[in-house]
This record gives C-alpha cells, structure tokens and sequence, in this order.
C-alpha cells in the first residue's frame, strides 16, 4: 500500500495519525496519507530561514533552468512517491480516482504545470516587468534604465493552503522557487499528488529539498500556516475570501464569478461567438473560477440561452477514462445534492427560467453511492438581483442576464475575469476603468484563455517582495 509521509524541509516524518485516501467510486483505498498537527508547522516554522537560504545558495539562473528541467520530469518521468513511484499514467490515473477530475483533464493540468516550469525566465521578466534576475537575488542593483532599485522580500517562504478541486491552480506558487522563496504547502485532502510529484520533480532536479515542506493534515494544519507564515496564499469560498479581505498577509484566492458580457454594437452577431461562450462555461469541467458564470448582454439574451442549452444539455457524465469526459464528478454526493437543492430554490424566483431543461435527456443531478455528476445547467433571467445571477457553482453553469449596456459594469459586481464583447473604444475605456474587473479581455477572447506572460489574480513578486528606497556611496577616488 502506497504510504506518503509527511516532509519536514525535505525531510520524511511518519506520523502515527493516518488519513486513507479512497477511490470515490468504488471506496477502494488508494493510499495512507501521514497527517501533521498544528504543533509540528509551528515546531518547523522556527527553521523557515534555512529554506530560503538553501536556495539562495544557487545561481537564479540556474534556478530558473532547473524548474524547466523539473518541468520535464514532471510531466514525463516515474518519480519517487512516498515509498513508492509513480508514473505520469500513474498521476493521472490516482488523481481522477480521488478528486472525480476525468483523467484527460489531469493530463490537461499537467500540461498546463510543465509549461509554466519549461518557459520560467519569460514568465518571471513578465512578472517582474523585466527587471534583471540578479537584483531579486542580491536584493539591489541597477535597473537598465540606470536607476538602483532594491528589492526587500516579505517572507523566508510561502505558505499555501491547497484545494482539491482543480490541479491548475498549483501554477500560482511555482515562481517561488527561483525567486528563492522557500514553500510551506498543505496539501488538498483528497489532492495531494500534484503538491507531491512537484517536490519530487524539483528535488531531481537537483533543487535543495530543504527549501519545501508539505503537511497534510486537518484544518488545524492550515490555520497553523496561515498564522505563522509571514506569506500565504489560500483557496476557498466566499466566507474564506470574507475572512482574510483585510489580512494584506495573505492572498486569498475564491469564487471567480467570471462573465461574458456584449456589447451593444456587436450583440446582433452573437452567434459567432457561440463556440466561445461553450468553452468558457464548460472547459475543465467548469471547475475553475476562470470559467464562465454569468453572460450579459442587452438583447438577445432569450436566443443565447436557448442556443447554449442546446449545445451544452448534450454533454453527459461519462467515465473518467473516456478521453472526451467533459464532466468532473463529485466525490461527495451530498455536495452536489446541496447545489441541486440550491438551484432548485433559485428556480422559485419567478424571474429566473432553467433553459436546459426542456433539452436536457434526465435530471440535472445524476446520484450515486459514493459519487454524483450534475449536468450543465443554463438559466436566463432580466433580473440581474436574482440570487442565480450571482451565483457559480463547481460545475457548468451559467447565468444569462438581460442588462442595458449603460449600467452592465455596475451591475456586474467583483469579477476576475471579464471578457467583453465590444468594438466600440469609448465603452472599453470605460471597462478598462473598472476596478471591479480583475482581468479583462476585450476581443474573441475565453474567460478561461490564460497568458502565462500575465499574473492570474495578483502579482506574486509584489506579494513576496517590497520595493524600498537604497543607495550606495560612490566610490572613492585612489
């Protein structure tokens, strides 16, 4: 039986407290995990310097092409795991089997890891705005417009407490390596592969295993990590965002509600951009907060509805290694009879219209012993205040609202990712303007369409370091 223990600055730690991680379908156990405690991070937290100063005893640059060569071996290697191996058919197989993520999605997310790690300089030159490696390093130096700048970071490491529902958030924290920022990761209960395989890839890669710790354990594990790392980065809900909204300590990473939204001089044409808005609600099984959950748009809004049920009540739950899967399943049944009920109180609203159902082949919610899917659900609705216009869900679903265009980017509200539809200049400065909009796409362009040459939602070289005045006395004349 596969056991993980607990790393402790590259360290194993056997724990005499267990959690079995099981296949949700058949509750097969597919590993022991050693849990940590509270006690131990905060027992380790005390040697957090040393993580830091073991990377910085290695070149940036030769961090940077150590993390493409971790990028290989990621993606394409059997690696150590626990006290055994793994091979990449072996991730992808043991993940689905745990987190309901179909095993081409895995792979998906692999992809997506390996590159950012293969293509590091450029994506740190873009984080960095092009300042050179070096003065990250030794923490000053000159800029090449001749100016000296100093760097100062916030932090010895960053502590992340990690989801389990979708692996491509784990690209957030990977430029911590070669910035020499040591990592204090506690992995997802039911995912704790990705974290895994990547310490893995990174100590074959012959980056210093001191500078990662990982504890999975309870919640105490990760409240002990958001309390004693100077640096955290956190997935959860609302009431987490809630919670850490005025802590500037920690980076919280939530709910996306991602939208699309038309413009009057273009939404005559919507139907072009039908294949768009498929692949913003559905791609990743509608799991990330980059997907899509709310289209708006003046006119039309009826058609639109009615077009996306049609394409999107034909996508049906199938197994996790059918390599066209395009739904995730969930691991606890009652999770998604939760967001069903949920759906069907929204449904009460007499404003609010479920489209896909006159389409859809069955129930929304597909129930199981130990699992269940819910199918793609489109609801239309021209009030923007109904509670399902301002909603997303882990699953395809997404609301088609009837707005003017005047009062769109109010009404809106907090949206990573918007993608507007729109020609006309005067209305995108408006949207460019917007500070409830973190990115924004303006063109043919998926909410779910990442540049990796552009941060995701916040600067992690801002989060890590702090810019501060510094100057040197010119040398001396002999």
């Amino acid at each position: 039986m596969l056991e993980i223990p607990v790393i402790r600055w590259g360290q194993p730690y056997e724990s005499l407290d267990k959690a079995e991680v099981v296949h949700f379908e058949t509750g097969e156990k597919l590993a022991d995990v050693h849990q940590a405690n509270g006690g131990l991070v905060k027992m380790d937290m005390r040697k957090a310097q040393k993580a830091r100063d073991a990377l910085r005893q290695i070149d940036i640059y030769d961090l940077v092409e150590m993390c493409g060569k971790a990028g290989d071996l990621y993606l394409n290697a059997t690696l150590p795991l626990g006290n055994g191996t793994q091979s990449p058919a072996d991730f992808c197989k043991i993940q689905s089997a745990s987190t309901g993520l179909p095993e081409n999605m895995c792979a998906a997310n692999m992809h997506k890891i390996a590159f950012v790690l293969k293509n590091m300089k450029e994506i740190l030159d873009a984080l960095t705005r092009g300042l050179p490696l070096e003065i990250l390093q030794k923490g000053y130096g000159m800029e090449d417009r001749g100016v000296m700048v100093s760097y100062q970071p916030t932090s010895p490491v960053l502590g992340l407490v990690l989801p389990s529902n979708s692996p491509g958030v784990h690209t957030l924290w990977l430029p911590c390596i070669p910035m020499q920022i040591g990592l204090v990761l506690k992995p997802g209960s039911s995912e704790p592969w990705t974290p895994y395989r990547m310490a893995s890839a990174f100590a074959e890669a012959g980056i210093p295993k001191e500078a990662i710790s990982l504890y999975p354990g309870p919640h105490e594990v990760g409240n002990s990590v958001t309390e004693l790392c100077k640096r955290v980065m956190i997935f959860g809900g609302q009431a987490t965002v809630d919670k850490y909204s005025s802590n500037p300590n920690v980076q919280v990473h939530g709910p996306g509600f991602s939208k699309i939204v038309f413009g009057d001089d273009v939404v005559d044409n919507w139907e072009s951009y039908l294949d768009l808005m498929v692949d913003s609600v559905l791609t990743n099984g509608g799991r990330s907060c980059v997907n899509a959950s709310a289209i708006y748009a003046s006119r039309h809004t009826e058609e639109i509805a009615d077009a996306l049920a049609q394409r999107l009540a034909a996508v049906k739950p199938t197994s996790m290694t059918d390599p066209n899967a395009q739904l995730a399943a969930f691991t606890n049944p009652d999770v998604a009879q939760a967001m069903h009920d949920q759906i069907e109180d929204g449904l009460k609203d007499s404003s609010v219209t479920e489209v896909t159902a006159k389409y859809r082949d069955g129930e929304r919610l597909e129930k199981h012993e130990r699992h269940a899917f819910l199918s793609p659900t489109v609801v239309h609705t021209k009030n923007p205040s109904a509670t399902l216009a301002n909603t997303e869900y882990m699953f395809p679903f997404v609301s088609v609202v009837e707005c003017p265009q005047d009062k769109m980017i109010k009404t809106i509200g907090t949206t990573l990712v918007c993608t507007a539809l729109t020609e006309n200049e005067s209305w995108s400065a408006e949207l460019v303007d917007a500070m409830n909009i973190d990115r924004l796409n303006i063109g043919n362009v998926r909410t779910n369409q990442l540049n990796w040459l552009q941060p995701h939602e916040g600067n992690i070289v801002d989060f890590l370091f702090r810019s501060r005045a510094f100057q040197t006395q010119p040398p001396q004349p002999v």
